[in-house]
């Protein structure tokens, strides 16, 4: 379909078109700018657009309402009727629907549904590309190599349902990934920034904190593996409340699968975590961090039902002064549970009351490690969701209060769950990347965490 036809259009006319007892259409416009380099120089730059549209069926039998997703890309006019038929053929194909619910309703519609689409361009770009620039010569000047890459992507996205809802919401996500290498490549150091329009990001900042980094490599330690009091800066430990919120739905837990079952039925709700009041929560209108106010599911499974899309999404504590408070749920999901309803979220917020910085907690510590990030994690038991993984682009041994050289990498076994009962100490919250996850989930804030016995399970090579 011509992008002159606006997604509201097409939404409209998929509706139109729809004979099912129940129809949600989602149309995705995505546009996203790039910039690539390497060497102290820039190797890559673009700008690309694209429209995927969903169209979701329900069709109503004797056994109950089935459903039916398909999307696609790049969609005519003439393929559009094509595409909703397919999604009827698919629901009137499939079996009664687990999740099916009523179609949601009385949710107002947005002002700005009828709207063009918000686009991204080079032009966002503007301020950073120079003060890019100029840390290339500061990197080049102090005999560093920066390498790296800036990416921004604008998605507006349009429901629109057979009962009535007419929503839209624009998401603006930004990464920055900076490396800097030694010319030997024998040292490197990671520093990762999330933004929303690369306003509040300065890569000459980012490049004086690699150089303090690069410095600290100069003198290599050999350490064996072990427990080791070890400090998880923000991006560390976004990673790991991530995952350990993809591990959070409540019908797991309720069936006994994962690390927030009770032994013996039931769940750990209502349960001490740590003993730090640290509250782990999301909230859509997070100042910074802004996500969509409202489900959007293209697909269903234990944590999102398309037949809740349009749904709202509250604010929602998911840990409350280290008390595990709320689980999450689909309608379907929570009926069956009896556990109250909590849609998914679009941020991820681990507050602790702190104010100390990464810096202030280093001063503080008479031995331990300082890590920069995590990598290639991955899942060992879900029922207590331990965790394996590695350390990457430096570990750092702090002795007295000052960083006395590099280590070698490790890999680590933990859970993210023991880890919050261990916690000895949060930092203040700041807006972080998580590193491994960052292209699924980006906005997050994140103190810095105190483990007193981090389990470095094996020394790593070659990373």
């Amino acid at each position: 379909m011509s992008r002159s036809t606006k997604p509201h259009e097409i939404v409209e006319r998929a509706l139109e078109l729809s004979t099912a007892d129940g129809c949600v259409v989602i149309a995705d416009e995505e546009s996203s700018a790039n910039l690539r380099w390497a060497g102290n120089a820039l190797t890559t730059n673009g700008v690309t657009r694209g429209r995927t549209l969903t169209v979701i069926a329900a069709v109503d039998g004797k056994e109950g309402t089935a459903s039916g997703v398909v999307s696609r890309s790049a969609v005519t006019a003439d393929e559009l009727e094509e595409l909703v038929r397919s999604a009827e053929a698919a629901a009137r194909g499939a079996g009664p629907a687990e999740d099916a619910r009523p179609l949601v309703t009385g949710t107002p519609a947005s002002p700005d549904f009828t709207d063009a689409p918000a686009e991204t361009g080079s032009a966002v770009f503007a301020d950073f590309a120079p003060a890019l620039g100029e840390a290339f010569a500061r990197a080049r000047a102090g005999g560093r190599e920066l390498y790296g890459f800036a990416h921004h992507e604008l998605v507006s996205t349009y429901v629109g349902t057979s009962t009535g809802l007419r929503l839209r919401h624009d998401q603006p996500t930004g990464t920055l990934e900076l490396n800097a290498k030694s010319p030997d490549r024998r040292r490197s150091a990671w520093a990762g920034r999330s933004t929303r329009d690369f306003k509040d990001v300065d890569p000459t900042a980012l490049d004086a904190e690699l150089a303090v980094r690069l410095g600290w490599a100069e003198r290599k330690i050999d350490l064996p593996a072990g427990r080791y009091e070890t400090l998880l800066p923000p991006t560390a430990v976004a990673d790991l409340m991530i995952y350990q919120m993809w591990s959070a739905a409540a019908r797991d837990a309720v069936e006994g699968r994962t690390v927030f079952s009770k032994p013996g039925g039931g769940t750990r709700l209502g349960e001490r975590l740590t003993e730090l009041p640290l509250t782990l929560r999301s909230d859509p209108n997070a100042p910074g961090l802004e996500s969509a106010p409202f489900v959007v599911a293209h697909s269903s499974g234990d944590d999102a039902s398309v037949f809740d899309n349009g749904l709202p999404v509250p604010a929602t504590e998911w840990i409350k002064d280290g008390v595990l408070s709320r689980l999450s749920t689909t309608r379907h999901t929570a009926g069956l549970t009896g556990l109250p309803l909590s849609p998914g979220f679009g941020n991820l917020i681990l507050d602790g009351g702190g104010e100390k910085s990464l810096d202030e907690m280093v001063a503080e510590t008479e031995r331990g490690l300082l890590l920069t990030c995590l990598w290639y994690i991955r899942e060992v038991d879900p029922a207590t969701l331990l965790l394996t993984g590695l350390t990457r682009d430096g570990v750092y041994l702090v002795e007295n209060g000052q960083v006395v050289g590099e280590v070698n990498n490790f890999r680590f076994n933990e859970s993210p769950v023991d880890l919050l009962s261990r916690a000895s100490e949060a930092g203040c919250t700041e807006k972080t990347l998580p590193r491994e996850w960052s292209d699924w989930f980006t906005r997050a804030a994140m103190p810095a965490v105190r483990i007193p016995d981090f389990n470095m399970s094996s020394v790593s090579k070659g990373v």
